[in-house]
């Protein structure tokens, strides 16, 4: 069937057994071939990107290097995971996408820990995304104070955490400056200014309640955090959604930046800024480039752009243009809906990749996309879904295989037992995404034995603990010993 459909065998042969291609399909299968081989990549390639993820981790947590790498290496100040002895009420913001939610987490211990919490979601508009930064910071607290009249709490001043899913500068527990911009936001007079200041700011514009702001969260450490307070061998967070990204505990005396060689630190690698000095170039793809070319960010977050559910489509759509454009898909008609920017979303992708779905169901999903698909039409775009899935989670899995290995040279083991805790919806809802990651960190780092939980709630249940944590740190910080 060609050098794509050998190379990586184990993704088609489901399809090779079920599926005999027609005459015009195979004539056209080496040019096929051709622009998906560049999609499978080698187990030495593989190596170079654990060897080179391995680098600028290194680089992130040198004082000299850290403000010039590529993955950024920043500090949380989250000193430690749960323990089980958190409990009380706190407040949770989760900003990280197109919604943003409120909640009222309570936290209980005894013969059962349990977590329980209520919460409302609210849109932000696209306008209020590339708005102003007082615009954005204002809509929060609209959202806020609907919450609280909502729970009947406007008077009830609890400790918050506020989930932030971007890059943030931090110099405390409840100081982030904002250092750029992801996943589609664009608000101005934020980059650079300290979240939690602007939140504060917006607080007092609206002169209707008061919150105790302790603690900005990423929403990678919420997930570590969720899932530490079930597993404690959890010291890992992993997201693989719209987003990708990974935190995990770092000795502090490696950290070189920050003050203290005592015990450890929860780091946000910020890893989707891997290749943006250039290192990578090897295996990113003309297809790569024109998607970077045409996002809010060209340049930035080139890892994240190969890796998450907000670019994969975007990456297999590039490919189907360019494969109409030479005639081998949907008659050389190259439709409006084809030209439509962020079409093929995550849950599609899945869809189509799943080994459940016969061939005229993935018809059916073109179709309802606006594609008038042929049976061979549908045989390639399965096979350039899974090609750009395939790698992404190769590559994610090579990252992993680089964090687990350093962790294990960190505490001189020779064989390391760690969890991961994971969220997001590409690793949740696509039909191989987790599998092939787990495959390569076994294939990649095979003095770690690493398992990998579904973490229930990150943002929310995770800002939670990681306030209730910080509450106790600063109380034993000021407790005489």
């Amino acid at each position: 069937m060609g050098r794509f459909t050998e190379r990586i065998h184990s993704m088609s042969v489901h399809f090779q057994k079920n599926v005999k291609p027609t005459e015009r399909l195979a004539s056209q299968r080496k040019e096929i071939d051709d622009t998906l081989a560049a999609f499978a990549l080698s187990p030495t390639q593989l190596q170079e990107v654990k060897a080179k993820m391995h680098m600028e981790l290194e680089r992130g947590l040198k004082k000299d290097s850290h403000p010039t790498a590529s993955v950024k290496m920043l500090p949380t100040y989250v000193y430690r995971t749960p323990d089980g002895t958190e409990r009380g009420k706190y407040l949770a913001l989760d900003l990280g996408g197109t919604n943003f939610r409120v909640l009222v987490v309570k936290i209980r211990t005894g013969m059962r820990n349990s977590v329980r919490m209520y919460n409302k979601i609210y849109a932000i508009p696209l306008e209020i995304m590339q708005g102003t930064g007082e615009e954005l910071f204002d809509h929060i607290v609209q959202c806020i104070s609907d919450f609280l009249d909502y729970m009947g709490m406007k008077n009830t001043r609890l400790p918050l955490g506020f989930t932030f899913s971007f890059p943030c500068n931090q110099t405390g527990i409840d100081k982030g400056d904002l250092v750029c911009w992801t996943k589609g936001f664009k608000a101005t007079e934020c980059e650079g200014y300290d979240v939690v200041d602007m939140l504060r700011e917006a607080i007092k514009r609206r002169n209707e309640f008061d919150l105790d702001i302790v603690a900005i969260v990423n929403d990678t450490v919420g997930t570590m955090m969720t899932c530490a307070y079930e597993d404690p061998k959890c010291q890992i967070g992993l997201i693989a959604g719209t987003g990708s990204n990974v935190c995990y505990m770092e000795e502090m005396k490696n950290i070189e930046f920050v003050e203290g060689d005592e015990g450890q630190m929860c780091v946000n690698t910020e890893w989707g800024g891997f290749g943006e000095n250039d290192n990578i170039e090897d295996i990113r793809t003309r297809y790569d480039r024109e998607v970077d070319g045409g996002s809010l960010n060209p340049g930035k977050q080139r890892f994240e752009k190969m890796t998450s559910g907000m670019y994969l489509g975007e990456i297999v759509r590039q490919i189907l243009i360019d494969l109409t454009k030479h005639g081998l898909l949907f008659r050389g008609r190259i439709t409006e809906r084809l030209k439509t920017k962020g079409i093929f979303e995550t849950k599609f992708l899945s869809q189509i990749e799943s080994d459940r779905l016969a061939l005229l169901q993935v018809r059916s999903i073109l179709q309802s996309l606006g594609l008038d698909s042929t049976c061979d039409d549908s045989i390639i775009v399965k096979e350039v879904c899974g090609a750009v899935s395939h790698r992404a989670a190769q590559i994610c899995g090579a990252g992993m295989a680089a964090v687990v290995d350093k962790i294990r040279e960190n505490r001189g083991l020779d064989n390391l037992e760690i969890t991961v805790g994971v969220d997001g919806t590409l690793y949740k809802l696509h039909p191989h995404f987790s599998t092939i990651l787990k495959d390569t960190v076994r294939e990649l780092a095979p003095n770690c034995k690493v398992d990998f939980i579904l973490s229930e709630d990150g943002s929310g249940k995770g800002a939670a603990l990681i306030t209730a944590v910080a509450q106790q740190h600063h109380i034993e910080k000021q407790e005489p010993h």
